[in-house]
């Protein structure tokens, strides 16, 4: 091949997807995309680095301007094939009415390959016929992607027909949905396309795997980290005998939920960032269960926890998320509350026998009051709540192409199945390692979470590793 870094020419119809191929293709959502025809009007380069090293590069280019004139000029061109584009630029360099063509063949001659990007949804025209033909005479390696965006694919034969004559290869890659498999089947297809080209793709799909792994072990220790800050949070707080114990519950409850809350929202934007989605935000599908606050029995339900079990999980078997009034002194703890209602309120009502404050005995400290605690919490279900959502979270951000600028549209998955959370198949030994993992952050030993920690890490990065190897995009709960 002509360089030793790969690079590939993104070309088509003006409005084809283009932009939106090489934002999912480089990981990169600073390309500019717009439903307007013509906005692409120079060549833009986007490389992909890893660890500060370019191993592959693809340009956007402007779409065809002239293609039916364009190749009636290269029919009629009697040089030698190696410099048909050359001197077609060479020709028409001041003329306005090829300003696209000039543009976009500038990289082919500098030794990219191509990627021809056509819209699967609508049915072959002459002017894409001229397109492909145009492509072929540069005699340059090419892959012809569709951009199937109707579901229904009626025109798909149509295309694949027509590609068959013009092009080394043929993938139907639908940019706005792709997934990091799809992706890398794209880059496995490249391979295809040149002999020559073969060990360089090779290398560079190498080093997006080991950099995909990279970044999913960092976000590995994201999730550990937010189990850590989350299940180990507590709040304590004195007061006198005239104080208002309800008050201070609500007070403290609420400050407990809102930090909670702000420790999993960070810890789900640095997962955000570890993806390099860094200027468009991803948008959540309207049903997301992550719009649901941490805390409501929605969220608890949706992820697979029955009402039978909130009960259980609001107090009766002793494993409490929200508060306990402490008696220093005497080291007594009792289990009053839940917070897995969004408010105090909800946590009374969560217990069956709506237990009041002023109803528990409250002992004294030494030097006189009392004092209230929230957290840390004990529920083992709060901790699957937790790798639940960061889970969905991460499913969701992984899927989410660059190329996507739209809100989603629908549920791909089962409404009736989507109701529960990636913990609630795993296994008993895996769920009794959660068991001890929980128990070691709230009374064991260093060494104990240390061992723990490593399989719950473990088993962290094999889900991690299942979402992203699957081509089904999970992305969407």
């Amino acid at each position: 091949m002509d360089h030793k870094i790969p690079e590939f020419a993104i070309v088509g119809h003006p409005n084809e997807g283009k932009s939106s191929v090489v934002s999912t293709l480089s990981e990169d959502d600073r390309v500019r995309i717009s439903p307007t025809p013509g906005e692409t009007t120079e060549c833009r380069r986007f490389p992909v680095l890893i660890d500060g090293r370019e191993i592959i590069c693809f340009t956007d280019t402007p779409g065809f301007q002239n293609p039916r004139k364009t190749l009636m000029w290269m029919k009629g061109f009697t040089g030698s094939d190696r410099d048909i584009l050359k001197d077609f630029c060479r020709n028409h360099k001041d003329d306005p009415g090829f300003r696209g063509e000039c543009e976009l063949f500038s990289p082919i001659i500098q030794g990219a390959g191509i990627i021809y990007v056509i819209d699967g949804s609508r049915p072959l025209r002459k002017v894409d016929q001229a397109e492909m033909e145009i492509l072929r005479l540069t005699g340059r390696p090419r892959m012809a992607i569709i951009n199937c965006k109707d579901s229904e694919g009626r025109y798909l034969e149509h295309w694949k027909n027509e590609f068959r004559k013009h092009f080394n290869s043929i993938r139907v890659f639908n940019a706005h949905k792709a997934t990091y498999a799809e992706r890398i089947n794209l880059l496995e297809s490249l391979k295809s396309i040149d002999q020559d080209w073969e060990p360089a793709i090779e290398k560079v799909i190498s080093a997006f795997k080991e950099d995909w792994e990279y970044r999913n072990s960092l976000a590995v220790e994201i999730v550990y980290q937010l189990l850590l800050d989350c299940l180990g949070y507590s709040l304590v707080e004195n007061y006198n005998d005239k104080s208002d114990e309800k008050k201070i519950y609500k007070k403290l409850w609420e400050k407990y939920r809102q930090t909670v809350k702000k420790i999993e929202s960070a810890s789900h934007e640095k997962i955000r960032k570890l993806y390099k989605h860094n200027i468009f935000n991803v948008n959540l599908p309207a049903q997301s269960i992550l719009y649901e606050d941490l805390f409501n029995t929605k969220t608890w339900h949706f992820l697979g926890l029955k009402p039978a079990q909130l009960i259980i999980a609001a107090g009766i078997t002793g494993g409490t998320i929200g508060a306990a009034i402490d008696t220093a002194a005497a080291g007594l703890t009792f289990g009053i509350f839940s917070a897995i209602g969004g408010t105090a309120a909800a946590g009374w009502a969560a217990l069956g026998g709506g237990k009041k404050l002023s109803k528990a005995k409250v002992g004294k400290l030494d030097l006189g009051g009392n004092q209230l605690r929230i957290g840390p919490n004990e529920n083992v279900q709060f901790l699957y709540i937790l790798i639940d959502r960061a889970l969905i979270f991460y499913s969701q951000i992984i899927n989410w192409a660059h190329g996507r600028r739209d809100n989603p549209i629908g549920n791909d998955r089962d409404k009736e199945t989507a109701k529960q959370g990636f913990t609630s198949e795993w296994n008993s030994r895996e769920k009794k390692m959660c068991n001890g993992f929980l128990n070691s952050i709230q009374g064991g030993t260093d060494a104990k979470t240390e061992i723990l920690g490593r399989e719950m890490k473990k088993k962290i990065k094999s889900a991690l590793h299942e979402i992203s190897h699957s081509e089904q995009n999970y992305g969407i709960i």
